[in-house]
């Protein structure tokens, strides 16, 4: 893990990984989002503040309904993603973690607070990074200052960290040494390996004084965030009330905003998450209202202590109608991949788990190891009391005075008196648990809508604060899959889409629901251009007679993927105006994240332009092999390309005009380098079809249907990717009939 963590103690790891083990990673991670989403409405408040308001808090102070992007969640879930690109045998170091920073945050917008260079730790890393500027030096006291390192964000994104890491802390101490260091320095850095630490040793029985004190062994004795520690235990062992808020006093007293400068000093707040672990009883609930109720930043304290007392309780501890159920398993994002910004819980979880596993040389346990390895991205529902963020709608058939018969709606993801969704371990096909659906009262020809979310729109969130955009995560030509079993009425179940554009119910075949077996269901999306598909599941249909009992189904495996087939209409979208719907200057073209410059559409045509350079994508991170083609025309500038492959902001392949006279193709490898080049003496003004081709290692570029350039990668060729479009060097360039074919292509080029 590049260089070692001087002076921390090294243990040897004795904990045994398990079945267990893959629950309480969930467990942690849904307590980290249950953290943010309960400190989040008081974020920067004071103790006085949130008193006055509220008087005692043990509740979310806010129904947030679908809670938008955080920069606590944002952090930690595209971090560990540096993981996936070390290679077998080699160590993470801190340059690991920087790129994918670099590859997952957008440039200036999203994922982070963007407060300014030399006022946000994270945007003045970024920056240096953006210069060359390599990691721990980006981040550290030499080149920022003190107070700049020693901001709060050294600890907040670490939780992942001590999630890979159940049991063994030394691992937990140097990842999250390596991963802070990319940003902070000093303190800043020891707060993210006190918190790793924290929850590595949460897996394991540790009275929760022990457990401080033995992360406390991690850290420099002499350092600032030790010495705090040791004080804050030494009150708390002298403290005769039980009163936290005596222990808070102290803390205002001795460790306050006011000893520290910046914006948001680590010290302070990590003060009172050690209040909030020793006064809460080792109670996830009140452990983390306590610290909510300390104020300062409270979504990032919370959520850390999430993390920990989510591991410490497992997800029995965690009360799922009080907690879980508003979460509902949804994590919205707002990185660079449009497709990821749409996750849930149980997803980043599993993730996490087989990195854990990896890094252990353990073997997945079970069915979890098929499930991790070959469907890592399916609703399961293995983790108890998931539910992948399913959702039901309800239509009711009612006939009008002429006899024709009319849908009347509702729509729910929580409990509900005629309708509700929950995990159980009654029935399951593939493993021990799935999701139990019931609706009481269905009549004739009533229809059932059990679904995802597969986009989101501005008008779907609560709020705007950290400028998530999406692009769906179904397309036409990809397969939709499910494993059902229904019974209680007679009906039909079949596989669906909705396209959100035109409004079109694309669906498979009507398939009578069966009381004894399990279901194995089957849609393939027909082509479709302009779509934008916002669902995607299962639709139970009432039949004429039998109806009006309960209906029951059970849903085991749930998951979508494949080839696409499809074509864009820059006419179906829209430049969607986030400030419509909050106090917000953000404009997207609706499914397209962008990473910079500006992006605008003038009847069927999208417009990318910038000053160094623009970049915006789409399509799914899982595509694989397939033909991206679109109509390009040059307006200014010299270099104005396709992406395919795209796997972020510094990983992609990029193909078109690349200087005067000149056709190239490309990769980004943090860092565009020309792979293949050819003459070609194209003019500004005048249209082209530029068509790449992308099957396994080999990329072929072709202008108006003339194959002019082909390259095989033999060096870590990506393999899957978005698709996208880029300018460079202040070019402007302007893209029609986007399609994206994988099946289709495949069958021509084997003619």
């Amino acid at each position: 893990m590049g260089v070692p963590v001087k002076g921390l103690k090294k243990d040897e790891n004795t904990y045994q990984l398990n079945e267990n083990t893959l629950e309480r990673i969930y467990a942690g991670w849904l307590g980290k989002v249950i953290g943010i989403r309960m400190g989040a409405p008081v974020e920067g408040w004071s103790s006085e503040e949130i008193q006055k308001k509220y008087g005692e808090l043990w509740d979310y102070p806010v129904d947030y309904g679908n809670f938008a992007a955080d920069d606590d969640s944002n952090g930690p879930v595209f971090l560990v993603r540096a993981l996936e690109q070390v290679e077998p045998g080699r160590k993470l170091t801190a340059q690991d973690v920087a790129e994918a920073l670099l590859n997952y945050a957008p440039y200036e917008h999203g994922f982070f607070w963007w407060g300014g260079y030399g006022l946000s730790t994270e945007h003045t890393a970024y920056l240096n990074l953006r210069q060359g500027i390599p990691a721990p030096l980006s981040g550290s006291i030499q080149k920022n200052g003190k107070t700049m390192a020693e901001q709060i964000g050294g600890q907040i994104f670490i939780d992942p960290w001590g999630l890979v890491s159940p049991g063994n802390p030394g691992q937990a101490a140097e990842l999250a040494r390596e991963a802070a260091s990319v940003t902070h320095d000093g303190n800043g850095i020891w707060g993210g390996v006190f918190v790793a630490v924290c929850i590595s040793l949460a897996f394991e029985e540790w009275p929760m004084e022990e457990l401080i004190e033995k992360a406390l062994t991690y850290l420099p004795s002499d350092c600032a965030y030790a010495e705090m520690v040791r004080e804050v235990l030494k009150f708390w062992e002298k403290d005769k009330t039980g009163d936290w808020r005596v222990c808070l006093a102290f803390i205002q007293e001795h460790f306050g905003y006011d000893k520290y400068p910046g914006s948001c000093h680590i010290i302070p707040n990590a003060a009172v998450m050690i209040l909030a672990l020793l006064y809460g009883g080792d109670d996830f609930a009140r452990t983390l209202c306590i610290c909510n109720m300390c104020g300062w930043d409270t979504d990032c304290n919370v959520g850390n202590l999430g993390s920990i007392m989510g591991v410490r309780a497992g997800i029995s501890g965690i009360d799922y109608e009080k907690w879980q159920r508003a979460v509902n398993d949804l994590l919205i994002c707002s990185g660079t991949m449009g497709s990821l910004n749409i996750m849930d819980v149980p997803y980043g979880a599993s993730c996490m788990a087989r990195q854990a596993f990896a890094l252990a040389g353990v073997e997945l346990p079970g069915s979890w190891k098929e499930l991790l390895e070959n469907h890592l991205e399916s609703c399961h529902f293995e983790y108890p009391g998931s539910t992948h963020a399913m959702r039901v709608r309800l239509e009711q058939a009612e006939e009008d005075e002429n006899g024709d018969r009319e849908y009347t709606a509702g729509e729910g993801c929580r409990q509900e008196a005629l309708y509700r969704i929950y995990n159980t371990s009654e029935m399951s096909c593939t493993g021990r648990r799935s999701l139990k659906v019931e609706a009481e009262g269905m009549r004739a020809g009533a229809k059932l809508y059990v679904y995802q979310k597969t986009y989101y729109r501005a008008e779907d969130l609560y709020d705007n604060r950290y400028e998530p955009s999406f692009s769906p995560r179904i397309y036409p030509g990809q397969y939709l899959r499910a494993k059902v079993l229904a019974c209680g009425i007679q009906g039909y179940v079949q596989l669906y889409v909705w396209d959100l554009n035109d409004g079109e119910l694309l669906s498979g075949k009507k398939i009578p629901c069966q009381k004894e077996s399990w279901l194995d269901l089957e849609f393939v999306i027909p082509f479709k251009r302009g779509a934008c598909l916002g669902e995607a599941g299962l639709l139970f249909t009432a039949q004429e007679e039998g109806s009006g009992g309960l209906f029951t189904a059970y849903l085991d495996i749930l998951e979508y993927g494949g080839e696409p087939d499809y074509e864009m209409d820059f006419r179906q979208e829209c430049l969607e105006s986030w400030c419509e719907h909050w106090s917000s200057t953000q404009r997207e073209v609706t499914q397209f994240t962008r990473v910079k410059g500006s992006t605008w559409l003038e009847d069927e045509w999208l417009h990318v332009s910038g000053t160094d350079f623009a970049e915006t994508y789409t399509g799914s991170h899982t595509f694989g092999d397939y033909c991206l083609s679109a109509e390009l025309k040059p307006l200014c500038g010299e270099k104005h390309l396709l992406n395919v492959r795209v796997q972020g902001a510094v990983r992609s392949y990029a193909a078109g005009f690349y200087g005067e006279g000149k056709l190239g193709l490309l990769k980004n490898k943090n860092g565009y380098q020309i792979l293949a080049e050819t003459e070609f003496f194209w003019e500004t003004g005048k249209c082209y079809c530029i068509e790449v081709q992308c099957r396994g290692a080999v990329l072929w570029v072709l202008v108006d249907g003339k194959r002019l350039l082909e390259y095989e990668d033999c060096e870590g060729p990506y393999l899957q990717g978005a698709v996208g479009m880029s300018v460079f060097e202040g070019s402007h360039c302007a893209y029609r009939n986007l399609r994206a074919e994988g099946a289709c292509y495949r069958a021509r080029s084997e003619q």
